[in-house]
Parts: structure tokens; C-alpha cells; sequence
């Protein structure tokens, strides 16, 4: 008998599942609002039912985190998701502008390839399930091989639901036999129209050379600002529960902790009364050298793991009442570990003389790593954070909410979703967090109102103002250009509303 090689499996099985997914996507278009919705619903209420069951899995396999807060992590991305997109049209005629004479139609983009992590594996086949067939689309995953087990049941629980509630077969597949190569042709397959893709910073940057359009994550490593009228308590209260919610594993999660000289006591103070150990600088080196590999990527040891098991890995000790390991930092580089992302209850600790001196130190570190993603500031103050919010780097800018639950939708009420696009800034085809809409195209049809002798009418006009370009200087110049054209924008809308009453 002959036995072929595993990456070879792995490459044929790509494409006869993403066959499958074809096919199925195809019967999907020709469905109903209602019948897709029946779909959706189904799923969401299965995984709801299994949330703890695969909890369960998802900790034990990877060793990361919390079952308690996978829990909740897998019913919000089905009971939370669902809500928030339920009456969320995505079937046909989306919008009939009669005024305009234009309408819209949602167009499903076809196969979809979720490339799934091991930090939150459960909950995001979950969500990428839901959102991709809500658009009318069929869903191919990648599990990360240290997550297979978990990832593969969710699979079979959902699927089932899935054709249960009239889904096709094929809906909903996945890679069992795990190889790069494998992965590989799922993602430059030219069946597959978009990829979704949350993992490491390697795998997103292959899905986006990979010739297919991609959705991808970035990291994260957002900082947050404690500002002096912020109340200690509130803020490191808030701090503490994400960092330490399922042990940091949310890229959302802050990273480093930014205050000021005139509050700086009063915060490290509040760290302590809650559970917040800062290391001495003989600790400080001692985890420095923890944090990364050799290559300068995070260690995996340190992923979802508690603060006491860290400092005990690092090879120091600390009280079991620990929470948070903090780390007075002055230096923001790239070959600083506390200035990069850190999936695990560790903070950076920055103390400057003002609140823009800490708003430049902000963006200092965003540039080093997680651009475009997330930034926290605590603040009472709405000047300070009306100037955060203009000038960070960043998609999300999360105003006295916690960063984890707030970036993902949870504690704030941005989009529910475990998938956070970084915007352009972020190397991001998109700053959203996901919903189905990113997941659709829009056919517009548009209805003749001029004609070319109307158009020449309105600028063979000599009355009608110039249209010229408007002169710049400098990226912050204003563009007058929409002044100067007002006048022969009024005109020509005048004329087709006048083309449109004459019938």
C-alpha cells in the first residue's frame, strides 16, 4: 500500500474541502434572508449550549488562560455576535435610494479561509463561522496545530447545526492533516475570495501575500493612560480585570501603563492595594530575558499563563496574591520586551512629567509594535481626550473602559467581534472590527438621470463658477475644492431632479 507524505495529504485535502465549500457556497446564494438567518441562529445556539464544554477543551489543550473566561469568551462570540448582527440585512436588495435612483445589493464574496489561533480558538471558529455564512458565505478553516483538538470539535459541533438548520454540506469545513503546505494552498487557492486572519504576525503577513484578498490582525500592544483627573481606583481596577481576563491571551489587552509625575504615587499605590507586584530591577532582568526568544518574537511560555506562574518560570517568586507584574520602564525600543505585546498579565510601567509628554510616549510605543490596533486612556478630562483621540495611531481608542472587553466590543459598544482590523496604518485592508458587511460585496445600480447634452449645458455655462484645481501646502492644508465646485454641484443636481419629475 502506498503511503504519501504528509504534506502532500495535507495540499490535496485543501482543495477537495475547499471543493466542497465551492459547491455549498453556490446553494447559499440562492437562499433567503430567512433561510440564512435560520442558519445562523442554529449555530449560535449550539455553540452557546457547548460554550463551557469547549472551554474546557480549548484550556486543556493549550494550557492558556482561564476555562472560566473562555466561557464567556465563547458565548459572546455566540450569543453576543448574533445579537448584535441579527437584523442585519444581508440578502439581497440592501437599499433603494428612489430619490437618487440608486440601489445597492449585497453580492456573498464566495469561500472564506479562517486561519484560526491557539490564544482564543474556540471562540473565533465560533464567530468566523457566524459572521461568514450571515454573508452568504461558506468557511474553510486552518487550526493552529497547538489548538487541533479543541478547534476541530468546535468545527463538528457548529457544522452539525449548521446543515441541522438547512445549511448544504460543505458550509462549513476544515484542514484536519496540519502542514504550512497545507495552509499554504488554502490561502493562494483561487476559490477562495477573502481570508480572515487572526494568529501570529508571520501567518497575517503571509495571508496578505498570499495573492488573495485578506482581513488580517495585527498585533497588539496598546498602551493605556492613566491622566491625572482620572480616579486610581476606577483605572487600575479596569486595567487589572483585562489584563488578567483569561490571563491577557485578547490582543486588545493593555500592554504598558503611561501616567504622570503629579499621580504617579497614587497609581502605584492603587497597584498594590489590588494585587500588582512591581519587580525590583534584579526581576526586571531576570523576566527581560524571559519575554522573547531568541529571535526576537514572544516566548510561548509566558502566553496565558498567571503572573505567579511567570515569575516562577523566570525563576523568582512572588505573592500568590499577585495579579499584575509591573516593570518601571524609561526606554520604548523594539529590543525592549516591555514595550512590546505581551499576552500575559506583564506591564510596562512609564511615568512622564505631563499629559503630552505621555501622549507622545503613547505613540512612541504603538510604533514600535501594534499600530492601528488599540489604546486606552482614563480621564475626566474632555480636551485630553478629545486630543488622544485625534492624534493616536490607532483604530480603537477606548475612553475608561477596559481594553480587553472594550476593544472587542464587549465592555463598550463598538461592533462585537474577535477579529480587529489595524487600518492602513496597521498594514490592515480595514480598521473595523469585522462584521458580515466586510464580508460582502455591494452591487450598485444606478439609474440614468443626464444626459450629455445636460452635462455640457452645466459647464459650457460661462455663469457657472470655475472648477480648478485647489492648491495645497503641506498635508494639513485645507482643500478648497469642494467650495469652488458648490455652485456647479447645486446645478447639476438641480437639473436631474428636474430630469427625474419630467418622468
Amino acid at each position: 500500500m502506498t503511503e504519501f507524505d504528509k504534506d502532500l495529504q495535507s495540499i490535496q485535502e485543501a482543495r477537495l474541502v475547499i471543493a466542497a465549500a465551492k459547491k455549498a457556497q453556490q446553494q447559499l446564494a440562492e437562499m433567503s434572508q430567512k433561510q440564512i438567518d435560520q442558519i445562523v441562529d442554529n449555530i449560535a445556539k449550539r455553540a452557546y449550549e457547548q460554550a463551557a464544554y469547549l472551554a474546557e477543551l480549548a484550556h486543556k489543550e493549550t494550557g492558556f488562560g482561564k476555562t472560566e473566561d473562555k466561557i464567556i469568551k465563547n458565548k459572546f462570540a455566540s450569543k453576543t455576535v448574533l445579537d448584535s448582527i441579527k437584523d442585519m440585512k444581508t440578502v439581497g436588495i440592501l437599499k433603494d435610494d428612489k430619490v437618487n435612483q440608486v440601489m445597492e445589493v449585497a453580492v456573498p464574496m464566495g469561500v472564506v479561509a479562517g486561519l484560526i489561533p491557539s490564544t482564543n480558538p474556540t471562540s473565533t471558529t465560533i464567530y468566523k463561522a457566524i459572521i461568514a455564512i450571515k454573508a452568504g458565505n461558506s468557511i474553510v478553516f486552518s487550526p493552529h496545530p497547538g489548538a487541533k483538538g479543541a478547534i476541530l470539535e468546535t468545527v463538528k459541533i457548529i457544522k452539525s447545526a449548521a446543515i441541522e438548520a438547512g445549511a448544504p454540506e460543505g458550509t462549513i469545513g476544515t484542514l484536519s492533516i496540519l502542514t504550512m503546505q497545507g495552509t499554504s494552498t488554502l490561502m493562494k487557492h483561487p476559490d477562495i475570495a477573502v481570508i480572515l486572519a487572526t494568529g501570529g504576525e508571520a501567518m497575517v503577513k503571509a495571508a496578505y501575500s498570499s495573492g488573495n484578498p485578506a482581513i488580517g490582525v495585527g498585533p497588539g500592544n496598546g498602551p493605556a493612560f492613566i491622566e491625572r483627573t482620572a480616579d486610581p481606583a476606577t483605572a487600575v481596577a479596569m486595567i487589572i480585570d483585562s489584563k488578567t481576563f483569561d490571563n491577557g491571551v485578547i490582543c486588545a489587552s493593555e500592554q504598558s501603563v503611561v501616567v504622570e509625575t503629579v499621580n504617579a504615587d497614587a497609581v502605584i499605590s492603587e497597584f498594590k492595594r489590588q494585587g500588582g507586584y512591581f519587580l525590583t530591577a534584579d526581576e526586571s532582568e531576570k523576566l527581560a530575558k524571559f519575554i522573547l526568544r531568541a529571535n526576537g518574537t514572544m516566548n510561548p511560555q509566558i502566553v496565558g499563563k498567571t503572573a505567579v506562574k511567570i515569575a516562577e518560570m523566570a525563576g523568582f517568586y512572588v505573592p500568590e496574591s499577585t495579579t499584575v507584574l509591573l516593570s518601571r520602564q524609561t526606554d520604548a525600543s523594539k529590543s525592549n520586551p516591555y514595550a512590546r505585546e505581551k499576552l500575559c498579565p506583564i506591564l510596562a510601567f512609564y511615568v512622564e512629567e505631563s499629559w503630552l509628554a505621555a501622549c507622545e510616549r503613547c505613540i512612541e510605543i504603538l510604533h514600535i509594535e501594534g499600530a492601528g490596533h488599540t489604546l486606552c486612556i482614563h480621564s475626566r478630562d474632555e480636551a485630553v481626550i478629545k486630543e488622544f483621540i485625534l492624534r493616536k495611531p490607532v483604530s480603537r481608542l477606548l475612553v475608561n473602559a477596559p481594553g480587553a472587553l472594550g476593544g472587542i466590543g464587549g465592555a463598550t459598544n463598538i461592533a462585537p467581534a474577535l477579529t480587529l482590523g489595524c487600518g492602513a496604518v496597521g498594514g490592515s485592508s480595514t480598521s473595523d472590527n469585522i462584521t458580515p458587511m466586510n464580508l460582502l460585496n455591494i452591487r450598485k445600480a444606478a439609474y440614468g438621470v443626464l444626459s450629455l447634452a445636460d452635462i455640457r449645458q452645466l459647464f459650457n455655462d460661462d455663469s457657472a463658477a470655475p472648477v480648478t484645481p485647489a492648491c495645497r501646502s503641506g498635508v494639513n492644508a485645507v482643500d478648497t475644492t469642494n467650495v469652488i465646485q458648490d455652485e456647479n454641484v447645486r446645478r447639476l443636481i438641480q437639473l436631474a431632479l428636474e430630469k427625474l419629475q419630467q418622468g
